[in-house]
Order: structure tokens, then sequence, then C-alpha cells
């Protein structure tokens, strides 16, 4: 991460995303374990760096016969898919107490932005990062006011080619230049054959 990153040390961020299953306290727990710190052959090292989370607005995601759809996994946490999905997320004022309690942690606060709508987010705080899903690399309307806020960008690429890469980076770079390209596999999880983490260097030549 540009401005991050110094002495070779690798930027580890933890991805909370949903999985607080739309419960406070369980981000929290969630964030107390990125910041332990980590015990490695007699060393005490730094924990994580940041945590990152994501915010939608479902009613501009969804269709509403998807949002309509029975929905009767083991796991479900209502009778259709759309109240299910509801139940997962957080208001925009949980949001902003987790952004205090990473910071009361020396972790920087990422946030996954899915919506043009979510941006209200914003309104509350301003994330260290915000970062674009892989699905949605290509969806230029919300890159473009993404990049307006001037906040540093991170793209993940797990869905996307060279030539969508480089079309989302032209877009942003109008804007700022705070842009990391994030080599990423949309398989969790990854098998180890398919990592190719030689990607990384042919993203760092392209761009």
């Amino acid at each position: 991460m540009k401005n991050k990153t110094k002495n070779g040390h690798t930027y580890i961020i933890c991805e909370c995303g949903q999985n607080h299953n739309g419960d406070i306290i369980i981000a929290k727990e969630l964030i107390d374990m990125a910041a332990m710190p980590i015990y490695f052959e007699g060393n005490n090292l730094k924990g994580s760096d940041a945590v990152k989370f994501t915010k939608r607005n479902l009613f501009r995601e969804m269709t509403s016969d998807l949002w309509k759809q029975p929905y009767n996994s083991l796991h479900s946490y209502g009778k259709t898919y759309g109240a299910h999905r509801v139940k997962l997320e957080l208001n925009n004022i949980g949001h902003y107490a987790l952004w205090e309690y990473a910071k009361e942690k020396h972790l920087d606060f990422i946030e996954t932005i899915c919506s043009i709508e979510a941006l209200v987010l914003l309104n509350y705080f301003i994330p260290d990062f915000i970062k674009v899903a892989s699905r949605d690399l290509t969806n230029m309307p919300l890159l473009e006011e993404i990049a307006k806020t001037k906040i540093p960008i991170i793209i993940s690429t797990g869905m996307s080619g060279l030539k969508e890469i480089e079309v989302a980076v032209n877009l942003i770079s109008k804007k700022h230049k705070n842009i990391t390209i994030m080599h990423c596999l949309s398989v969790y999880p990854a098998k180890y054959e398919d990592i190719n983490l030689l990607s990384i260097q042919a993203l760092k030549k392209q761009f």
C-alpha cells in the first residue's frame, strides 16, 4: 500500500467482511483478533495492519425477485433471501463504531463499498482505504464516484483480465493516483496450484 509499507514490511489485512453476521459484538471480537500480536519462533510480532468490512445497500443491489425468494438453508437468518441478507448487515452507525474501535486498537480501517448509495457511510467517518470488489471492477459509475472521494483505493482483480484492470485504473487515475492493485482469486479456498503469485510481477510490470 502506498505510504503504508516500508522496510520490506508486508501489509496484512484481516478480512472481516460480513463474518459478524450482523452482530456488532462479534465484529468487535474480529477486530480484537486482528490486533493480537503474533508469537513466532520466540518473537512477539505485531498483529495485522488493518481490518476490512463491507458496506452494501441491499435495496440497490438485489432484484425484487431475489429479495422475495424463499431461503430455507440451515444457515438462514430469515424466511426470504432478502430478510436473510438484511440480518447480516450493520447500519452506518455500527460501521462508525467499528471504525472507532479499530482506531483504538491502532488498526487501519478499510471498507469495501458495493454501491454508490453505500457511500453515504463517508458522512460518518473516512476509512483509510476504500476497496473495490472484483465483481465491481467494471462498474464504471461506482468507480467514478469512489474516485471522486480522493480516498486511497484498493482494487481486487479476481474476476478481471488486464484490459478490465487497465480501464479501471485509467478511470480512477483521472481523480487521483493512490491505487493499489491486488492479485486475487475468486475461489475460496484457492487451490495451491492456481494461486500463481507470478501474476504480481506481471501486474507490477504492466502498471
